[in-house]
This record gives structure tokens, C-alpha cells and sequence, in this order.
């Protein structure tokens, strides 16, 4: 086990995200993340770019996973370097882009009814 190599890809895609207008029923925020795990030994610097169906592309969202570590990445949080946020009651598709190899998984949870949504997935990775 210990020639075990870091896994995971540079380049992820999430084609399926949407962050509603109405965000809270009860006790829990509508949100969504990147969960994104890196095994290797050097922190990911993650480039994080938005593609929509009828406006230009969002590309100037930086975040960072340390080596050995996760880390969840609140889509309703995370600000581009001009501070804008994730728009909105937008349908939208995300690249994640990396340094270093890592994986990346994609969740939502929505609480826009009585009844939560919880959705996750592994995004597809490039190869």
C-alpha cells in the first residue's frame, strides 16, 4: 500500500448546477457545493469557471485543497476577484480546474419544499 500513487484528473465538469432564488425552509440553507479531495502530496489551486445557456462565462473564482485534505467549497459563498457571487435562479455549468490531480464531487441540497433535496454526483473528469 505504500507505492499508492494520488489519484483523481486536472479538469472536471459539472454540467447540472442551479442555485434557486428561494434558499431557506426551515432550519437549512439551500445551497451547493464542490467537495474536492486531494491525496497528493502538493496543495491544488483550483480554478472554478461558470458557463451558461444565454450570457459569457464567469472565470475568475479561485479556491484552494490543501495536500491530503478536502475541502467543501460553498457555491453560495465563494466570490470571483471582482466579489460577484453565483448568480441566482440560473441554470449553469461548472469547470473545475486544477494544478494538481484531484477529485471532485458535486452536491446540492435544496429546501425550497417541505420535503429536502439532496442531490450529489461525481463530476466527469477529462482524461
Amino acid at each position: 500500500m505504500e507505492n499508492i500513487q494520488p489519484g483523481g484528473e486536472r479538469i472536471w465538469y459539472i454540467p447540472d448546477c442551479y442555485y434557486p432564488e428561494k434558499t431557506t425552509q426551515g432550519h437549512y440553507v439551500s445551497h451547493e457545493a464542490i467537495c474536492v479531495l486531494n491525496t497528493g502530496k502538493e496543495d491544488a489551486k483550483l480554478d472554478i469557471i461558470l458557463y451558461f445557456e444565454d450570457r459569457e462565462p464567469m472565470k475568475d473564482f479561485k479556491a484552494e485543497c490543501r495536500a491530503e485534505r478536502t475541502n467543501h467549497i460553498r457555491l453560495d459563498e465563494i466570490r470571483d476577484e471582482k466579489g460577484n457571487g453565483i448568480p441566482k435562479g440560473v441554470a449553469y455549468s461548472v469547470m473545475v480546474k486544477s494544478n494538481v490531480p484531484v477529485i471532485v464531487q458535486y452536491s446540492r441540497l435544496d429546501t425550497t419544499q417541505a420535503e429536502l433535496g439532496l442531490m450529489t454526483t461525481i463530476a466527469y473528469p477529462l482524461r
